[in-house]
């Protein structure tokens, strides 16, 4: 059974049987209704192909993320749903586990069944992304491409927030622990601390790159231990209550003796304990808007001038961060250089 004979059943065209399973608030609930009962008593089923083939549209659109074991994707992929469903569109989620191959294998899969995709935390290459570009709409999420749609958090803004923080906690130098070299949101969030750090006067360094994950947030512990830090900010949190964990193994006690401020805010970092004080990102209002830019570029109103779409940041403090003790109270260190 083809949609053609679905359409041929309820004499409708077969467009209107195409949009009753991919677009069903663009029919006539009567409508949609005749053709669903028709389809099932025929046997019919909807797939990505055949509607593309009628509609040029499939309804379904692609979601790739670089480790769905990452906390910081649940709101994420639950924004990205939930504004997908208000447009009747299913999502297709990839796991590209860390690696730029399996990312660029998986989206090589879903080209010919999806309508556009959203690339959130990717490992691609600015070259890459934008070949995929040219062969269907994209939006980044969490990382700027010349040419290409993406929206971004205000990550200057957010690490200014925990820089100003530690300085007004009497901390003078700050080490940051980096995440992964192919990340575009770490070498953001480095530039942003060395200019914080440079206009307030404070030092900065930075040890890494480790893992976006508790176990590399552990590993981090003993490059630390070497530099005595009073304060730290890592690359996420994940790392953030790595180190945590891996500090109170060391007896090294948080906050008393180190401050740890992490970024994203995920589900559980106010769990651990200490609290942990981080950057807080609307990972979930994020997602929908990813959603929003994509629809525009979809339905054909997207425009010709491509701008990232900046969300807030705020610093949301807890138990991780206090001021710094007076064994440690040295000299204020010229800016660096």
């Amino acid at each position: 059974m083809t949609i053609n004979d679905v359409a041929r059943e309820c004499g409708v065209a077969a467009s209107t049987v195409s949009r009753a399973f991919s677009r069903p608030g663009r029919v006539s609930a009567a409508t949609a209704e005749r053709i669903k009962e028709a389809a099932e008593r025929l046997g019919y089923r909807a797939t990505p192909l055949s509607l593309r083939t009628v509609t040029g549209q499939t309804g379904m659109i692609g979601l790739v993320v670089s480790d769905v074991t990452n906390p910081v994707y649940f709101p994420l992929i639950r924004g990205a749903e939930a504004a997908a469903t208000e447009r009747d569109w299913m999502t297709l989620l990839t796991d590209a586990q860390e690696s730029a191959r399996k990312e660029r294998d998986g989206i090589d899969r879903s080209l010919t069944a999806v309508d556009g995709l959203l690339l959130a935390g990717t490992r691609m290459s600015d070259a890459s992304i934008r070949l995929v570009a040219q062969q269907l709409p994209v939006v980044v999420c969490n990382r700027a491409v010349t040419g290409v749609h993406s929206v971004v958090a205000d990550n200057a803004r957010g690490i200014r927030r925990a820089v100003e923080h530690l300085a007004d906690l009497g901390h003078t130098t700050i080490t940051y622990v980096a995440g992964p070299e192919a990340s575009w949101a770490d070498g953001v969030r480095w530039r942003a601390l060395r200019e914080a750090t440079y206009e307030l006067e404070m030092r900065a360094v930075r040890v890494g790159p480790f893992p976006p994950t508790v176990d590399g947030g552990v590993s981090a512990v003993q490059a630390l231990r070497r530099l005595d830090p009073t304060a730290v900010i890592a690359y996420n949190d994940l790392l953030a209550i790595g180190l945590l964990r891996g500090l109170a193994a060391a007896g090294v006690a948080v906050p008393s003796d180190v401050s740890v401020i992490g970024f994203d805010n995920i589900f559980g970092s106010d769990f651990c304990t200490p609290g942990l004080t981080t950057v807080a990102i609307p990972l979930r209002g994020l997602g929908g808007e990813a959603v929003a830019r994509l629809a525009a570029q979809i339905d054909g109103g997207a425009g010709h001038q491509i701008r990232p779409t900046v969300v807030p940041t705020r610093l949301v403090v807890r138990d991780s961060t206090a001021p710094r003790r007076a064994q440690h109270r040295r000299a204020r260190s010229s800016p660096p250089t």
